[in-house]
């Protein structure tokens, strides 16, 4: 994984610096994965390593979450030829009014696929409307865990997370490559250490 790590940071997706995050919490560390859908040779490579952690898991249909979760599920699914669906943020008010894009049946089994996990909230968010349609979903696969009690949260929720790595991980090949150096590895450690939503 150090080279997928390496094209990762290369490519724009971890950052590093000043980042005011969503909950409003300045982070030294800022992941983006929208931006792979710029470089669809390194997006083919992480769906391939998608597809494999999903054929490993086991699953009728993979869903991307809107909206960085889309990219990931469709490079997912043609690498794997697992079929796809996805989750609305928001029910059409025309045509089919559908909340599940793509074709299932109730009972299968759906991979959820999104790409990063911090405290959780979104991936429990996006499967609800998954289960209410008679789907069934027991895990949550993802390119990186920025290991801030996330997946703890979800296996309160009664899910389990797989990622393609953890941000410590990431940390150590960045640094062992030379793209980062150790006081940065140990800013965003302590940064984390101290961020815990479990």
């Amino acid at each position: 994984m150090t080279s997928l790590y390496n094209k990762l940071f290369d490519a724009g997706c971890i950052k590093f610096g000043e980042f005011k995050l969503k909950s409003g919490i300045m982070s030294p560390v800022y992941c983006d994965f929208r931006g792979l859908v710029s470089h669809p040779g390194l997006l083919q490579e992480v769906g391939k390593a998608l597809a494999e952690k999903a054929r490993q898991i086991r699953c009728d249909r993979v869903a991307g979450i809107p909206y960085a979760g889309l990219p990931l599920g469709v490079a997912a699914s043609i690498a794997g030829g697992i079929p796809m669906i996805y989750p609305r943020k928001e029910a059409k008010d025309y045509g089919t009014k559908k909340l599940i894009e793509g074709a299932f049946s109730e009972g299968e089994k759906v991979l959820v696929i999104d790409d990063i996990i911090t405290d959780g909230a979104s991936k429990i968010e996006a499967i609800a409307p998954l289960k209410d349609a008679g789907l069934v979903v027991t895990d949550v696969l993802i390119i990186l865990d920025r290991e801030q009690g996330g997946d703890k949260i979800l296996a309160k929720a009664g899910y389990t997370l797989h990622s393609l790595g953890k941000l410590s991980e990431v940390l150590d090949s960045l640094v062992e490559s030379g793209k980062v150096d150790a006081g940065m590895r140990a800013n965003v450690a302590e940064f984390i250490a101290a961020n815990q939503f479990a």
